[in-house]
This record gives C-alpha cells, structure tokens and sequence, in this order.
C-alpha cells in the first residue's frame, strides 16, 4: 500500500491511522508511527495509550525522539529490533541507521508534507526480516490536510492512492482569513486582538524567524523587515500587548522549557502564544480564536494553511490575519479557499509539481503539452490507457509496443522493464 489520507485537521485521520497499526500488529508485525515534531509525536503517543485503554497489556508501544535518553533508547532499539516492542511513535529518530525493525508491516507518516523525499524513502526501507523470514516492503499510509505538489503529482499518476475524509469536526467554526497590508490595517488588526483578549479569548502570534541571523559573509544583519518571535515578544510586551500577558515558544528552547509555555498557555495562564511555526501541528488550544501571522509571504501555502487550523477549534467565532502582501497569490489563495485539497491544487499551479521520478517537491514542470491540474482529465484517460497496456505486456514485448519500451528504457535504464518480483 502507497496511501495519502487527505483530511482536515482534526477530522479523524488519527483514528484510521491507529485502525490500521493495530491489524498490524494482530498479525505478528510492528508498526511505526513517525511525526515531524517532538510536540506532536507525544501526542501521538498519548492518544494511542488513551485510544488502546485495556488492550495496552497486549501491545506494547514506545516514543522516540531526539529527547530520549541514551538508556531508554538502547532500550527501545533493542527491543524493536528483536521483536519485543510492537509499536513505535517517534519523529526523525526512526529513520536514523541504528534503528532496526524485527518485522515492520506498517509505517504512517503523519504531516506528510512537512518530510523531503529521503526521509519518506529512509522509513520504507526499514524493512524487516517479516515472520517467514522474507525482507518485504511495509504498507505505508501518509497523512496530510494539505498535499506538497509533488504529492499531488504522485497521486494523479497513480502510485499514490488517494482517499478522502471530507467531514469537518462537529461545531467546527469557520475561519475569518484576511490579509492585513499597511500601517494603518496594522493597528486595526491589533485593536481586534485586544478585544478578543478582553473577552477572555486567547490568541497566538507567529514569526518566521526565532532571532535575527547575521550574514556570514559581510558580518551584517538580515533582512531587517523579518520580524522575529524573540524581538516581537518583547516589543508586543512593551507595545500593542502590554496589558496582556505573553509566552514564547520555538523550536530551539529546551524541552522542559518548551512544556512549560505550553502548558501555561493551555491553561489560561497565558494570554498570547508567540512562536515560530513550531505550533504548526499538534497544538489544540480551543480557547484560542485569533491568529496573527508576520511576514506571511515567507511560508507555504502548506504552513499557512497548517497554521490557521490552531484556530477555530471551540465553540467561538475565530480570525487569522496574514500580515503582508495583498499582491502576493498564495496568500490571496488563503483568504478565498479554507479547502485544504483546493488550496493544494493552486499550490500545484503556482510551484509546479517537482520531479516525479526524483527528489525535488517542487518548481520543475514535467510535462511538455500537459499543464497540472488543468489537464486532470486527460491524465486520468492516459493513466487507464497506461494500466491496461501493462496488464497486457508488462514486458513491453508485443511489436505494437517497441517504440514505447525503448523510450523507457532511454528515459529510466535498462532495468524499467525488469519484472517486479511477486
């Protein structure tokens, strides 16, 4: 299996992923659950030992990150490797060389996007020896609410299979998306953040950078229009939000000190979250209705989409002011589309696909006539004709289909025609 689950956040994607891993492990084998923070691999896991409830005895399951401790990884390594463990959440860490599965059916990618090439391809050759002793590629499902170009390519050409949950959380709001361009939208766009703050809501503000980096080669500082969560912490605590109280969170903080910011924001003892794109995923704060994002231009549509879904998760009405360009497409695309399979497609058109036989995700058209997505249609005709060329002559033997064969084998080598091994 070669699966992309597409959903939104909070949709149930989760819930399926969870389904799967454990037919996995009722038949003997393990399964792995990899996440692209440390943030979410922890909720991961703990939604799989609150989801297992009394099964937990029969399955046994571990977390591993970049935070594990020498000991407990020695541990779960050896435990994976000879069979004990049957579940593994983690981040990066399960593609590292020294991890080794016993027998590894499944593996789930959860925010697909936010992994390269050869990190998917790092996780699916962790094969394992299987129960009959055969090495044999595992079943992999990837998970996403908004597909990379690339992946959309992949899936429209058929060696990703697609399936769709289309259904929103129950009391899911929708989200007011507007971009905020000038000075005086600027204020505005403060003046609205302190009347939700005032009524009790919290709201979360977003940077591109944790700090402003110094150019290597001249020694002088970055662009100087960036704004930074280190900088705008201190410069909200002494300007527009001075009246409110502030935490900071990214990625380079300490894990302890990570926790901790969330978990006074969580709580309520924090007005306002400041942070880099580290809350992408698996922050879930209902009470949070606003979100302010600076220097929006600079992210993905991807991101900005992933970001705007930290909002609108309670029973209130909830904003997220893009703070930049009203010229520029991709932010244009968020204020007129909440449809995350829909901003995908102009995300498409706008970067291109990316090679589809390769490991660039993006800007390299493929095609010479056909256009991505306009043409679907008629990639979807030369897909059918494709497949039932294949199940005809795998071989490409047939002198109708000469011509055809030796383009392939021009274009991939000698081996593209090679049978594939049952």
């Amino acid at each position: 299996m070669q699966r992309l689950l597409l959903g939104e956040v909070g949709s149930g994607k989760t819930v399926v992923a969870v389904w799967a891993l454990l037919r996995a492990v009722e038949h003997g084998m393990q399964a792995a659950l990899m996440a692209p923070t440390e943030t979410l691999a922890e909720q991961h896991f703990a939604t799989l030992q609150q989801l297992l409830g009394g099964e937990q005895a029969n399955v046994t399951c571990a977390l591993l990150t970049g935070s594990t401790t020498a000991r407990r990884r020695a541990d779960t390594l050896g435990k994976l490797a000879g069979g004990e463990l049957s579940l593994i959440v983690g981040t990066h860490a399960l593609i590292e060389p020294d991890v080794k599965f016993r027998a590894l059916a499944l593996a789930v990618v959860d925010e697909q996007h936010r992994f390269g090439v050869r990190q998917r391809a790092a996780l699916d050759a962790k094969a394992g020896a299987g129960a009959i002793g055969e090495r044999s590629a595992p079943h992999i499902l990837h998970m996403t609410a908004t597909p990379i170009p690339r992946t959309l390519a992949l899936a429209n050409y058929g060696d990703l299979d697609t399936t769709m949950l289309r259904e929103l959380p129950l009391g899911r709001q929708p989200i007011e998306t507007r971009i905020v361009s000038g000075e005086a939208e600027r204020e505005h766009a403060y003046a609205q953040l302190r009347e939700q703050l005032r009524a009790g809501r919290q709201a979360y503000v977003v940077c591109p950078l944790i700090e402003q980096a110094e150019d290597a080669q001249t020694g002088q500082e970055g662009q100087s229009d960036l704004r930074t969560a280190t900088a705008e912490l201190e410069r909200l605590r002494k300007g527009e939000l001075r009246d409110h109280r502030l935490v900071l969170l990214h990625g380079g903080m300490r894990a302890r000190e990570k926790a901790e910011a969330m978990a006074r924001f969580s709580s309520g003892a924090a007005d306002v979250l400041v942070a880099t794109t580290v809350i992408e995923v698996g922050i879930d704060v209902p009470n949070a209705s606003m979100m302010l994002i600076e220097n929006a231009e600079r992210f993905g549509i991807s991101q900005l989409h992933q970001l705007r879904g930290r909002v609108g998760r309670g029973e209130h009405r909830s904003s997220c002011l893009l703070m930049g360009s009203s010229g520029a497409a991709r932010l244009r695309a968020l204020q007129q589309h909440a449809d995350g399979f829909e901003l995908a497609e102009i995300d498409l058109r706008l970067r291109s696909e990316g090679e589809l036989i390769g490991v660039r995700q993006s800007g390299v058209g493929q095609h010479q006539i056909a256009c991505l997505p306009e043409d679907a249609g008629l990639l979807e005709r030369a897909r059918a004709r494709a497949e039932a060329i294949v199940a005809a002559d795998p071989q490409l033997r047939e002198p109708e289909h000469a011509l055809l064969g030796d383009a392939l084998e021009r274009a991939f080598g000698a081996d593209a025609l090679e049978p594939i091994p049952a």
